[in-house]
């Protein structure tokens, strides 16, 4: 007999422009719950890249950043709490190349999660080579919250510094329960 308990894990992607806290929030959001993150697999691979990236780079990212993603839900305690997913590629990829492949539009509708955290751009900018755009990071909120609209996703605007940020996104997760 299967004693093996079926559980469904929860994702919950956090997603939203550059430096605005989504690796922090998805490290806290996991320590919370006491479960699992996903990192965001383009800082590796980018920072591994021995060329400036390309817009070809960005299928190759979102498929590691799946896979990366359904490997580690594996091992999570009723949620896994993903630092970014397809949804930030596809934004990238439009707002830096004025289109997005269809692949990875194609594997975006396929993703399922039960919630989307959009972090808002009222933490400071710091400065990182892989970061571009410090100066249009509203325009860019802006079309991560069309999109999310127009997806009909569950998100939620996370705003605020450290504890209220954190509680802010504490209470988003627990609606879902």
């Amino acid at each position: 007999m299967d004693t093996e308990i079926s559980r469904e894990v929860r994702r919950i992607a956090i997603v939203g422009p550059e430096c605005t806290g989504k690796t922090e929030l998805a490290r806290f959001l996991a320590s919370h719950y006491q479960t699992q993150w996903v990192p965001e697999f383009a800082r590796e691979y980018l920072e591994n890249l021995s060329r400036p990236y390309q817009k070809s780079d960005l299928t190759t990212i979102a498929h590691g950043q799946l896979e990366m993603e359904n490997v580690i839900a594996q091992q999570a305690n009723r949620f896994v709490f993903c630092d970014t997913n397809l949804v930030v590629i596809k934004i990238w990829s439009e707002f830096k190349y004025g289109s997005c492949d269809p692949e990875i539009i194609n594997l975006m509708h396929q993703q399922k999660y039960d919630l989307h955290l959009l972090t808002d751009i009222d933490l400071p900018w710091q400065d990182d080579p892989l970061r571009e755009h410090p100066h249009k990071r509203q325009e860019l909120f802006d079309l991560y919250e069309k999109e999310l609209k127009n997806s009909h996703v569950r998100y939620r605007i996370i705003r605020g510094h450290s504890a209220s940020r954190n509680a802010a996104a504490v209470k988003a997760v627990e609606e879902i329960r």
